[in-house]
């Protein structure tokens, strides 16, 4: 299982591997939150994402044999870059398991990263026996896109430099909202922040229509979203939560959060106004929670984790011609 001590072991693989990215901050965000708001874009990691750290994490962590062999992973897009990515740096094979209705650019980039793209339809099949049954046959080994101990050490380095970034901001207190899918990364950071920021309450954010972390946060049970596409979200669209990430998320998160489609795509209209960063819908939910549900948010502070920037122009048009400033 994940701790602490394996989040730290994957910083030290990660370090010359993985861009280190900062806090930013905008006084015309701090006015429409009401508080201090930092940001930490992630979407400025390599290929998009902060998908790349966990892909590194688990794949560095295979003995030579095992890696060798290859590597097998299911994913809307930013894992799968993420996986893509850190396999060909390793120099060995990587076969991706995508939705058929992913973004283009995501599937384009996949096999330009040196990925092997295997399409399902995500209303019909499951990814998860699709990936086990090709890791089986071909003898890979599968990288999970958030249920693995390594890939969640490997988001868990976000939060060891959140926690170093905050510390050196004076801030010792507050939120940090992070956008949410299985929990791979909430959980990471949650474990993080309790060993090096104790003051940081990790918050999960979703899309409204898919936030089973939310509910089931509420319910004290792992809890199912009704159907798993149809929303502009899709880097974090996921069944349900992860049976490894969930009893973290439980006993270290503050409640969850949940936006509309519309407020993504504010969020995204405002991160480029005013911070000139590219975020995609899943990306922006944590920032379209801190801005524009405030009163769901304590503290002069609030942290915010921008996990991903991988959208289409015509999406990002869309955003940004929607909420023209």
């Amino acid at each position: 299982m994940t701790d602490l001590s394996l989040i730290e072991a994957a910083a030290e693989r990660l370090k010359g591997h993985a861009r280190e990215t900062p806090l930013l901050s905008s006084p015309f965000l701090d006015k429409l939150a009401g508080r201090r708001v930092l940001i930490k874009p992630e979407c400025l990691q390599h290929t998009g994402s902060f998908k790349f750290r966990g892909a590194w994490s688990a794949i560095s962590a295979l003995d030579a044999e095992t890696r060798a062999r290859g590597v097998i992973a299911f994913s809307s897009g930013n894992h799968a870059q993420g996986v893509a990515h850190a396999a060909a740096l390793h120099g060995v094979p990587a076969t991706i398991i995508m939705p058929s209705d992913a973004p283009r650019m995501k599937i384009d980039n996949t096999r330009a990263l040196g990925g092997e793209v295997v399409l399902y339809d995500r209303e019909r099949e499951s990814r998860e026996e699709i990936g086990a049954e090709l890791a089986e046959t071909r003898g890979l080994t599968l990288i999970k896109p958030y249920d693995e101990p390594q890939v969640i050490a490997g988001q868990g380095t976000t939060g060891l430099e959140i926690a170093r970034q905050a510390r050196d901001a004076g801030v010792s207190e507050a939120d940090v909202l992070i956008c949410c899918g299985g929990g791979g990364l909430t959980s990471g950071i949650a474990l993080a922040l309790e060993g090096h920021a104790p003051g940081l309450r990790a918050r999960t954010c979703e899309p409204e229509g898919f936030d089973d972390m939310r509910r089931s946060l509420a319910s004290g049970q792992r809890e199912r979203n009704p159907r798993e596409g149809g929303n502009i979200c899709d880097a974090i669209l996921t069944p349900e939560p992860g049976e490894i990430t969930f009893p973290i998320i439980k006993r270290l998160c503050g409640p969850g959060l949940a936006v509309s489609e519309d407020e993504a795509l504010h969020a995204m209209a405002l991160a480029f106004a005013r911070l000139k960063l590219v975020l995609e819908p899943g990306g922006a939910v944590a920032l379209a929670a801190a801005l524009l549900r405030r009163g769901e948010i304590a503290g002069e502070a609030v942290i915010v984790v921008a996990s991903g920037g991988n959208v289409d122009a015509t999406q990002f048009r869309h955003a940004l011609e929607r909420y023209a400033e």
